[in-house]
This record gives C-alpha cells, structure tokens and sequence, in this order.
C-alpha cells in the first residue's frame, strides 16, 4: 500500500513515528508523511524508508492551531496542504497520527476514496485538560475541553482502524461506544536494535534517573520534597531534559538546600542519555495521577526497564500494571510525599537487585518494539483490506 502520514509537529524527531515507517517500509509498503516546518527544513525530501512533504506555517497559524476547533485557520492550513498532496499522487491509505488532525483526514477520505487509521499517542481531551496553555482564560475561551470531548467522540466513527499506545486506552475508546475490532494495542515501547548501553557504575551514592520533559504534571517536585524529608541522604538525583517548570524546579531545590543533590543535566543528545542512564542505580517515573497520564505510557519505562534499572514510579494505571505485571519497580500513590520518601528510605540495599533483572527480561521477551511492529503490520496486512472505505 502507498501510505501518506500526517503529523502536526516538525519531523524528524519522534520515535514512535519513526519505528513505525522502518516497520511499514520492511513490509513493503511506500510510505510518505507530510508535516509543517517552522525551521526552514526543505519542502520535499526522499531517503530509502520514507518521502517527506513539508510546508513553512506561519507564526499565526501555528499559534492558531490551540483554537482549531473554533476558528478555521489551521485546518484550512492541513486541508490545503493535504489536497495539494493527494491531488499530486494516488494514495491508498491517509494515517493521521493524534486526534487534531482526524476531521480534516474524514473529508479527504471520502474526497480521494482512501482508508483513514487514527493513530492516538494519547487522550487528546485529557492531555488538553491538564496543559498550562488551555487553562489560561483565552485558552478556556478558544479551546474547551467540552467541545475536544464531543469532537474525539463523534470523529472517531470514521476512522477505518484506530491505534492506541495502551490496553487502559482501548478500554477508554470502547466506553466511548466505539467498537472493540476497530481498536489496536502498538505501544510505545523500544526498539532493541537501537539502544547500546555501557556498564558505567556511579560510585558517588545512590543515582536515581529522570528524562524527559520537564512540566508540573511529571510531578518531580513530589521527588524533590522526598528527597527532603527522606533519611536516606546518600540518594542523588539526575534529571536530563528541558521545559517549563524547570525554573520552578531549580528554586525549590536551593530552598531545601538540594543544590548538591539534585543535578540538572539540561537536554542532552540520546547517547548520552542512554549514558547517564547506564550510570544510574535506579530511575524514576514520577508523572502526576490523571485522566491523562492513566491512558498512556511513556517510552522511557521500556528504556528503564531495558537498562536493568529498577523503576520507582506513581500509580498512574499502565505504569502500575506493567511493573506489578513484570516484578520491575516499586509503585507509590502520587500524591503521597511521605510515601515516596519511605521508599527512599530503602534505596542503596540490595532488596531489589532482582527488578532490574526482571525488567530486562520482560522487555526482551514482550514489551519490544518488534512484537508490536507485528501488531501494526498485521492492520495493513489482514485488517485494512476487509474493510469498507465509506462507512
């Protein structure tokens, strides 16, 4: 099948995107995406696993995309571009990757007689929900959650396939009415091939790990506080990446005298995180408890658990069940300091040498992106062909 994949961001990066063209790509299929550029990044360019089409967004269509469901700018901006594509060339399938951008893939389907899949990365209305720039007041105004609810709900009827990241996610969509068949499981977990690690022991303490962005909601201000009130004085913590509540992180971390113990690395490139990873003793998922964050699944975890690190995280329901499911961490509610810090307490024995092991294990065995490549094969393969383009 000759693919054309939509994805509202910049591209390259993003891992999930790309494990999926080398997936798509090693089956046989032509696979094209179309993204906007805001770095002057060429229009067309073609490699061995995928054809790129990109058009410059303007700062106002960009910035507009927070209100496309009550003002037309930015997906009249997807239809155009999108058209101009599909009118260029004959495609067989249009795979839209997040909730957004599905309404604009509904019309061209018919339009252009083409299969639509909808690739959730996440609950879009849970996501917005919790996000700083739609709890503003003109973010309340411009984009209310109410409206992405009813949008999500009544969208997804058409797609012909939709993928979602975890078990907890289906559940969420087959509550919405939608049916149970038409809802795929390929998760966000790694791709073996791609991960080198090193043995680099830390000899300076306990070494707890933390990568990925930095926001409220990841809820490493919980960790901090712990650190504080924890007896364990020998744990330090790591925390690689960059964003919005870094600042705050930062004074919190001189108020309580942390500055030696908790050391900002900043963005770093993924070697180097696979690195520092490796000199770790154990990593940390500390993602606040929501509607969000308990129907999706970070990439990390795999990476942690592929490290042979035990993982330490808050009860956010995919998390807690893959760990419990596997013997790889120790779970805490999220909202509970004092609890996190009787955990830390702990850390620096040997009690829980045997979770890294198990970690590993299970991720060699099931949670590895080859095993889920097959899942989202398999949709092109036997599924897509059954089904009838026009509902």
């Amino acid at each position: 099948m000759k693919i054309l994949m939509v994805l509202d961001r910049e591209f390259p990066p993003d891992i999930r995107v790309e494990n999926e063209i080398s997936a798509l790509s090693q089956a046989g299929h032509e696979v094209h995406i179309a993204c906007y550029t805001r770095k002057n990044k060429p229009e067309y360019e073609k490699t061995t696993r995928v054809t790129i089409h990109r058009k410059p967004i303007s700062p106002l269509i960009y910035k507009s995309s927070v209100a496309s469901l009550t003002l037309p700018g930015y997906f009249l901006f997807w239809k155009r571009f999108l058209r101009k594509i599909l009118g260029n060339e004959p495609f067989d399938v249009l795979h839209i990757h997040d909730l957004p951008l599905i309404g604009v893939g509904r019309k061209l389907k018919r339009v252009f007689s083409l299969k639509l899949i909808a690739d959730l990365h996440e609950n879009w209305p849970a996501f917005l929900e919790i996000s700083k720039h739609t709890n503003t007041p003109a973010g309340k105004l411009l984009s209310p959650i109410f409206l992405w609810r009813r949008y999500e709900k009544r969208i997804l009827r058409y797609a012909d396939a939709i993928i979602v990241v975890v078990d907890e996610a289906k559940a969420r969509l087959i509550g919405l009415g939608i049916p149970a068949s038409r809802i795929f499981v390929v998760s966000n977990t790694i791709n073996l091939s791609d991960v080198q690690l090193t043995d680099r022991p830390y000899n300076g303490g306990t070494m707890l790990y933390y990568a990925g962005g930095i926001n409220f909601h990841r809820g490493l201000q919980n960790v901090i506080l712990a650190m504080h009130r924890s007896r364990n004085k020998q744990i330090r913590l790591r925390i690689l990446g960059e964003g919005s509540y870094k600042t705050e992180l930062v004074k919190l971390t001189e108020s309580l005298s942390l500055n030696d113990r908790v050391i900002f690395e900043g963005y770093q490139p993924f070697r180097i995180v696979m690195d520092m990873l490796s000199e770790s003793d154990f990593a940390i998922i500390s993602h606040i408890k929501t509607e969000h964050t308990d129907s999706t699944i970070p990439h990390k975890l795999f990476q942690y658990m592929y490290a042979q690190k035990p993982v330490i995280a808050s009860d956010c329901l995919p998390i807690k069940r893959i760990l419990e499911e596997t013997g790889s961490g120790l779970i805490y509610p999220s909202d509970d300091i004092d609890r996190l810090a009787t955990l830390l307490d702990r850390l620096g024995t040997t009690a829980y040498n045997d979770m890294g092991t198990h970690g590993r294990k299970a991720v060699i065995e099931k949670y590895n992106w080859e095993n889920d490549s097959r899942v989202l094969a398999a949709i092109y393969r036997e599924y897509l062909p059954q089904q009838v383009v026009n509902h």
